[in-house]
């Protein structure tokens, strides 16, 4: 606590921002005064339980999923969360809260508790996951109509970008300015990033976040989420992580990469010291492919993530294996003994990063304590295999609801609470009438 107070005087703090992570990954919670964000430090600030059932337009499920009645939970800062906001004139900051009961039992439908009960059970293996998300994003031109389509933004040169410029250095340049403020305000945050690359899309863009431990990449994740979109805003233009933003482009990813050390000798348990594939790693990847498309609710939470997962749009469609073979759902990328590792690309960037990365581990914590066998990596393409993977949010939810080692390991409270959030979004969604139905259909049928 003493930490805490000092870090705030010293840095002239006025405000505080208490966050806490909702199912899908929007900030919601309180901002206060730094002395009183102190004298409620040890567990004064509350927030009703229902935030973890809200839905992303701000409703509810009908049937009540919350254990104590819509009743408060005590937030508890995270002080290893502390940032500054660099964004804002007057010297503010910002913590990650997780959530506990009156009795200080962990909120365990909260997204950050489903996480840490995840790396709870390799804690007790002796384990250490050790995770780095690649995360792709769109800018796109300011847009308030919902019904207009989006449309690139115009960059330094005064032209949108109409053509796909893969890795293209000059595409990039075309928003130097709103990049130089990203990585400033990243720099201010401490948020780890590497390297910025463009993507396929027009205006898509990709971020590469440095490995490191779980809980601090996901609340990586978080904070660069919101931050791209305050400097977007800031620059006149929109940062979206919307999984397929526009028709005839590429989705948006959140690739994460994996691996899992020895928390005693910090060695990669997933090669063996001259190089070769340890029974971990294939029990791991034997995991993934087992229980991922249950756990695709998590990696595709919203009606439009399952537009990204289409052949050639550089999207899986299944969860076969490959090295070196971006047309899979699991990529195995070359490296040494040091560096093994896999990389689940099945995640849209619309993914709460909290819950991606839980769903990720839980599924490979269960090959590698159920020894499950990964079969062979595939030769050629993964496009000419069958699309395993569900179509549309609908198909998946009931895959989540009936895998009954997920649910253990996930949470059986989260896993209910989560299925009846998205099942509201799914009937929300049901009652929208589209353009494409007023184009083809109104003088038509």
């Amino acid at each position: 606590m003493k930490n805490v107070e000092n870090w705030l005087r010293d840095r002239g703090i006025t405000e505080v921002e208490c966050l806490v992570p909702d199912m899908s990954g929007i900030p919601r919670g309180k901002i206060l005064p730094a002395p009183k964000f102190l004298s409620s430090f040890d567990g004064g600030l509350r927030l009703p339980e229902s935030i973890f059932a809200q839905t992303v337009t701000g409703g509810y499920p009908e049937k009540d999923v919350t254990s104590e009645t819509d009743g408060d939970v005590y937030l508890k800062p995270d002080p290893d969360s502390l940032r500054v906001v660099p964004w804002y004139p007057d010297a503010t900051a910002q913590v990650i809260n997780d959530c506990v009961y009156a009795d200080g039992r962990p909120v365990n439908i909260s997204p950050r508790q489903v996480l840490r009960n995840v790396l709870k059970l390799y804690e007790e293996k002796g384990w250490t996951p050790i995770v780095a998300p690649e995360l792709e994003f769109f800018l796109v031109k300011v847009n308030t109509d919902p019904d207009y389509p989006l449309e690139p933004p115009v960059g330094r040169s005064g032209r949108p970008e109409t053509g796909r410029q893969s890795y293209g250095i000059d595409a990039v340049n075309e928003f130097d300015p709103l990049f130089e403020e990203v990585y400033k305000y990243c720099e201010a945050q401490c948020l780890d990033i590497d390297t910025l690359s463009h993507e396929a899309g027009a205006a898509q863009m990709e971020i590469n976040f440095n490995h490191g431990e779980a809980m601090e990449l996901a609340d990586q994740v978080f904070l660069f989420k919101r931050t791209v979109r305050q400097v977007g805003i800031r620059k006149g233009v929109y940062a979206t992580f919307m999984a397929k933003p526009m028709q005839n482009e590429p989705g948006s990813a959140m690739h994460i990469h994996l691996n899992v050390l020895d928390a005693a000798s910090g060695k990669n348990l997933f090669a063996s010291a001259d190089g070769a594939d340890t029974s971990l790693f294939r029990y791991f990847i034997g995991g993934l492919r087992k229980f991922l498309p249950a756990a695709m609710p998590l990696l595709a939470p919203n009606v439009n993530s399952y537009r990204r997962l289409v052949p050639d749009f550089d999207a899986p469609i299944n969860v076969h294996w490959g090295r070196d073979n971006r047309t899979v759902g699991l990529r195995v990328p070359n490296s040494g003994a040091s560096g093994r590792r896999v990389e689940n690309r099945l995640a849209g960037a619309d993914a709460n990063p909290y819950l991606a990365i839980a769903a990720s581990l839980a599924c490979g914590y269960l090959g590698m304590v159920s020894e499950l066998d990964s079969g062979d990596p595939i030769e050629g393409s993964g496009y000419t295999r069958a699309h395993s993977l569900p179509r549309q949010l609908f198909d998946a939810l009931p895959k989540l609801q009936s895998n009954k080692a997920l649910r253990e390991v996930l949470g059986e409270d989260f896993v209910e609470t989560f299925i009846a959030v998205k099942e509201a979004e799914w009937e929300a969604y049901q009652r929208v009438v589209s353009s494409w139905e007023r184009e083809y259909l109104l003088l038509n049928v």
